[in-house]
């Protein structure tokens, strides 16, 4: 690695000094120093073991260094000291964290080179990475792999299997038949295969199925986790079964599990889609009091149901207090105050709004650009319509500085309400940047414009006089 002494060791170097070395070194790099100089040219005699070599592996492995990691990997076979099954797991589990589950395939074959059989734990390990990964038919062909070689199924492994099954609908029944076949391979299904099988059924929306099986796993003394509770709540709320799920709130506290922030933000969410926001608050309330930081998700659920329901107030109140929590509101969240407000003719609030989100360097993403742009087109108009020209026009200028598209209607409903207001000079330029945007004025725009320039005192009364001068050579008698 290299050969830069660190300091100056003495004589008699231990494997527990170096180890304890590397451990309170921080930065990888004055570790991988230490690690060299202990042996620099073995002029002490010390000699790393599996210990020190391990520890150098996974130390490497939590920096992201896989190459140097692999590395040493050979240079432990080249000095003849022994791998153990855990420091090569550590290298595929680090793969695995870094979404890189052929890499950790890769290193697990690795291991017969080094005289180190993989047990049952390393296949278990790298058929739940492959399955985290979705890697699924890869999975499975790794699955049969490991049965071939005479590895037995287990809970664990069934386990894992099943939630892969459970990520697609189209494999929900085989997930189902292996956990009915679990007992013909000397399995008990726990815990854990009831919540991924509750979860896999709720997504699909098959409630019914799940509640089955959350009450046989009470029957069968399996406790369900906060986990299953919430997925059996969400699944609830989101087939409108509120009282359901507001039942189950309270029956896992009875149980003696506790709420986690999904589980409160799930039955919020349900219950302001239920247009029960009012109960939401007072579940955010005791999501408080139970010292639970509500996060963006939370957040976004309460001021979507308090929109809704038009309670603008109380969706301000939840906006402060978020940003007391040091929380910064997205371009989603504003969208939702401003359309708020724009539901209710409220358009220089919701302006105002637009403003503050411009002022506090928020941006749409790429999946609420498109509301953005129609936020800001229905705040221009509503300004227009509620008689507020000037200040229409400061965010129609705003609009264009931020290269945000101007539709024909705003264009429209501007150039109508300038001319009515008089300023024909601004709705002509209004017009001409209309043109350069590729947008071609339609009959209603010029007829305004003419309207407006026919009104004018300067125009009108010189054409008045015209015409009436035509008028009356037209009816003056021939002589």
């Amino acid at each position: 690695m290299g050969s830069k002494t660190l300091f100056k060791w003495s004589k008699q170097i231990t494997t527990s000094q170096v180890e304890q070395l590397i451990k309170a070194e921080k930065d990888i790099q004055k570790a991988i120093l230490i690690f060299d100089s202990a042996t620099a040219e073995y002029t002490n005699g010390f000699r790393h073991d599996h210990t020190t070599f391990g520890l150098m592996v996974a130390r490497l492995v939590s920096a992201n260094q896989f190459r140097s990691a692999e590395a040493l990997l050979d240079k432990m076979k080249e000095e003849k000291c022994s791998v153990t099954e855990d420091i090569f797991l550590s290298v595929c589990r680090g793969y695995g964290r870094v979404h890189r589950p052929l890499d950790a395939v890769r290193v697990f074959h690795k291991m017969e080179d080094f005289q180190c059989k993989p047990t049952q734990k390393s296949y278990i390990t790298i058929l739940g990475i492959l399955v985290e990964e979705n890697q699924l038919k890869i999975a499975f062909r790794f699955y049969k792999y490991m049965r071939e070689t005479g590895i037995p199924a287990s809970v664990v492994s069934l386990n894992i299997l099943i939630k892969a099954l459970c990520k697609n609908s189209s494999s929900m029944d085989a997930a189902l038949r292996i956990f009915c076949e679990m007992p013909n391979h000397g399995c008990t299904p726990d815990s854990y295969t009831y919540g991924t099988l509750i979860n896999g059924l709720c997504k699909l929306g098959k409630i019914g199925e799940a509640k089955e099986l959350f009450n046989e796993m009470e029957t069968k003394g399996c406790l369900p986790s906060v986990v299953t509770y919430t997925s059996l709540i969400h699944g609830f709320c989101q087939s409108n079964n509120l009282d359901e799920a507001v039942g189950l709130f309270e029956h896992m506290k009875t149980k003696g599990i506790t709420p986690n922030v999904f589980t409160y933000s799930s039955l919020m969410d349900g219950l302001c889609k239920g247009g029960r926001s009012s109960q939401a608050m007072e579940l955010l309330d005791l999501m408080i009091r139970k010292r639970h930081r509500p996060n963006n998700i939370t957040y976004s659920t309460l001021l979507h149901g308090l929109c809704e329901e038009g309670k603008l107030q109380e969706a301000l109140e939840i906006l402060d207090r978020m940003k007391l929590q040091g929380l910064k509101p997205d371009a989603g969240l504003y969208g939702k105050v401003i359309n708020g407000f724009c539901n209710i003719c409220k358009f220089q609030e919701a302006a105002n709004f637009l403003d503050e989100m411009v002022l506090g360097g928020v941006s749409p993403n790429r999946l609420t650009w498109s509301l953005h742009v129609r936020i800001h087109n229905a705040v221009v108009q509503g300004l227009c319509s509620s008689g507020n020209p000037n200040r229409a026009c400061q965010l129609y200028l705003s609009m264009r500085s931020r290269g945000i598209s101007i539709d024909m209607k705003t264009f429209d409903t501007l150039v109508r309400c300038i001319c009515k207001k008089g300023d024909l000079h601004k709705a002509y330029r209004i017009v001409d940047e209309m043109v350069l945007d590729g947008c071609v004025p339609d009959e209603g725009i010029w007829s305004s414009m003419v309207d407006g320039f026919w009104n004018r005192r300067k125009v009108r009364e010189p054409a008045e006089l015209l015409q009436a001068e035509l008028m009356s050579e037209m009816v003056e008698p021939e002589t």
